[in-house]
């Protein structure tokens, strides 16, 4: 089927996809995951989540058919990749080009914000290799491996009104369907690993349903049924089904131009006055088993990596710890496993600070958290207990061991969904800077770093990141040299890390 779609693009993009994927680079294996270089990150920019999906067993997808004969094999040194991810990316475009209106829409956008689109494209250089090898490895075009830019804006905290989730926007239910599974402890859906796997089983059942990747985009983004259900209309009126001649919600018309304004814009980015730099075309993260139980910050420390470095490898984790019967397995970075293989063999002291609690009858949180030395509002956001959660009798808890200290440390800032906070005023907006921390920008609006990690949808602090910030009540600030922030922001900036990622 691929063959067939392949054949409407020019010859020239046809035989820079001839080769079998499996003979563009070697295969990741099951211990080798990854991307490129690690970098700076960006303002999500999310799309509606993927429509129910149909269960079953996928079916597999034919690989390009050759259009002419390959050169000698001493002609082709296929030991010998391109050392730019970017070239890979490129010789593997096989779509048949979108044009439409819309398209030139959204190259304008993307044109006239060059700061987004760097701190995207930096963004995704921790995962875009791994994505290109397992697109390539299934002979989908790569195209495919752009997709989260549209999708999360390569952010794998980026959450949705809808409950999506992830870098491929995952709702809760289709998730489920292609198990990706959401408890306590994790929730697979951000896990780059398990969700990149998922979200190309999607689409290559989509792409088997329709036989046309622009159908199977649309279906990725508005459901196949709703795409079904267009599709109908039209055979019924005698009118084309192609995608442009569906009738689908403006959102879904303007899917296929998003990705093909961005294939464009790396296709030739000169053209739009924008540069990427190289991506090393080697992998960047493998993974690793996880022992039984760890700390966040000490699996990080034994990686000798800052833990929001480490939580951007495995944003899947909802805890403070590492419990290995639900996660299974470690993302570091390819240079720093020997040193946490290294320094875990020769650590003698406990993995983890953390136990795990069942309420009794009797049981209250703020008796608890006194009894164990930690702040009621940590112990709260450490077991993602909001004023929504039912606490009582039968509630799993995560409890600070006796004596281990860590109640008087920064969390770390694992996935925590937006609060609800619409109703309430005085919320000022702080524009992360270079440099800046999670402590000293709690320092400087004098609030405590629970509290913004509680107001906002904190995962890995960026530079470009807007935080809310909420003033205390006027009888609770101190009158000595207060923090003054104008009341004149630009409205595009309230409560911005609250909104879905793509309405930023």
């Amino acid at each position: 089927m691929l063959a067939a779609a392949c054949s409407h693009i020019p010859s020239a993009a046809a035989t820079a996809t001839s080769t079998p994927a499996a003979q563009l680079a070697p295969s990741a294996g099951a211990d080798r995951v990854t991307a490129a270089t690690p970098a700076a990150v960006a303002t999500p920019a999310v799309a509606p989540p993927a429509g129910n999906p149909t269960p079953g067993p996928l079916p597999s997808i034919a690989k390009p058919q050759e259009t002419k004969d390959l050169e000698p094999p001493h002609a082709i040194d296929l030991a010998r990749p391109a050392d730019d991810l970017w070239d890979r990316i490129r010789d593997g475009f096989a779509m048949a080009d979108l044009e439409s209106p819309l398209v030139g829409v959204r190259e304008r956008w993307y044109g006239s914000q060059p700061e987004y689109l760097k701190r995207m494209v930096e963004r995704s250089k921790l995962y875009l290799y791994y994505i290109v090898e397992e697109v390539e490895k299934r002979g989908m075009p790569t195209e495919i491996a752009l997709l989260p830019m549209v999708e999360s804006a390569f952010n794998p905290m980026a959450y949705s009104r809808s409950h999506a989730s992830g870098l491929w926007q995952f709702i809760p239910s289709t998730g489920k369907t292609y198990k990706l599974s959401q408890n306590w402890w994790t929730d697979a859906r951000r896990d780059v690993v398990a969700s990149t796997n998922a979200a190309l089983d999607y689409l290559q059942a989509l792409y088997e349903l329709h036989g046309d990747w622009h159908l199977a985009l649309a279906s990725y983004n508005f459901g196949e049924n709703g795409v079904a259900r267009a599709i109908e209309r039209n055979r019924v009126k005698g009118l084309p089904t192609d995608y442009l001649s569906l009738k689908m919600p403006p959102e879904t018309r303007g899917y296929v131009p998003k990705l093909q304004a961005l294939k464009n814009i790396i296709s030739n980015p000169e053209a739009f006055g924008v540069s990427f730099e190289p991506i090393p075309n080697e992998p960047y993260f493998i993974v690793v088993p996880t022992p039984s139980a760890i700390d966040i910050r000490l699996a990080a420390t034994f990686a000798e990596m800052s833990v929001d470095e480490l939580i951007a490898l495995n944003p899947a984790l909802n805890r403070p710890m590492i419990s290995g019967p639900h996660t299974q397995t470690l993302v570091l970075p390819a240079d720093r496993v020997d040193t946490f293989r290294r320094n875990l063999d020769v650590y003698d002291q406990p993995l983890t600070s953390w136990q795990s609690y069942v309420m009794k009858r009797g049981d209250s949180l703020d008796r608890l958290a006194a009894k164990h030395a930690i702040a009621l509002s940590k112990l709260k956001l450490a077991n993602g207990i909001t004023s929504r959660t039912k606490v009582g009798p039968g509630f799993q808890l995560l409890l600070p061991l006796t004596g281990s200290g860590v109640g008087a440390e920064p969390l770390p800032a694992v996935f925590r969904p937006p609060v609800r906070t619409a109703s309430r005023r005085g919320g000022m907006v702080h524009i992360v800077k270079k440099g800046e921390t999670l402590y000293g920008i709690s320092r400087r609006y004098r609030v405590s770093t629970d509290s913004v990690l509680r107001w906002n949808h904190v995962g890995v602090l960026t530079t470009g990141q807007r935080l809310i910030i909420y003033r205390a009540p006027a009888k609770a600030r101190k009158p000595a040299n207060p923090v003054k922030i104008s009341a004149a922001q630009p409205k595009r900036n309230v409560v911005a890390t609250l909104l879905p990622a793509g309405q930023q």
